[in-house]
């Protein structure tokens, strides 16, 4: 897969801070109240974290909780309205799908209803057999 050159992709949490991914939820509708010290606790707990930058912003950002064998799920597919319809978000996760580290992995799996269309475009089929416990409504965690 060949890269946009203007843009600089990273496959690591140390890449970025809580406060460039808060600045990124607050355009989402589900992860706008993310503290700073939540952020920064999840970070800790996800496995991978993949994102762009473009001059030094933080424009993209998608995270993967895997056990690097069987299974793993993407969550937080974030691009900044700026770049969106540009090809920054088909290029993060190609980036991320494709990594070293992940590409044998048999099965990604993600949960989303914003991005079904675009999920498809990447591979992604829904499939009955989901179970969920959702403790809360998803606009707080």
């Amino acid at each position: 897969m060949k890269l946009n050159p203007e843009y600089t992709f990273y496959d690591s949490k140390l890449a970025l801070s809580p406060a460039d991914l808060q600045d990124l939820y607050r355009f989402t509708r589900w992860g706008r109240s993310r503290s700073l010290e939540q952020i920064a606790k999840m970070l800790e707990g996800t496995s991978m974290c993949f994102s762009i930058r473009h001059n030094g912003k933080l424009i993209a950002f998608c995270r993967v909780l895997t056990d690097f064998v069987f299974r793993g799920s993407l969550w937080d597919i974030l691009v900044h309205p700026d770049y969106q319809g540009k090809g920054v978000g088909s290029q993060l996760l190609k980036y991320a799908l494709e990594h070293p580290a992940l590409k044998n992995v048999p099965v990604i799996v993600t949960y989303t209803s914003e991005l079904t269309s675009f999920m498809g475009r990447l591979g992604f089929e829904p499939r009955d057999g989901l179970m969920i416990l959702q403790r809360r409504p998803m606009e707080y965690s």
